[in-house]
């Protein structure tokens, strides 16, 4: 397992534990990164990424893309 913040550009992972607190937690679910879930990174500046998720794109900053582990 390593962070989504270290994934490799344009290559699908799944999505195998997510941490943080439970308020993290939630907000994470409520954008849709539920583990078993798909996500691919569209694009990284800076450690901040860019993801697909569900069919929408998303900015995680370092320290939330860190919290998801694939």
């Amino acid at each position: 397992m390593m962070p989504l913040s270290l994934a490799i550009i344009g290559e699908e992972n799944t999505i195998k534990s997510i941490g943080g607190s439970p308020e993290v937690k939630q907000h994470l679910a409520n954008l849709g990164f539920i583990v078993g879930g798909k996500v691919t990174i569209v694009n990284s500046i800076n450690g901040n990424i860019i993801v697909n998720v569900k069919d929408s794109r998303i900015a995680l900053d370092r320290s939330l893309a860190n919290k998801i582990n694939i």
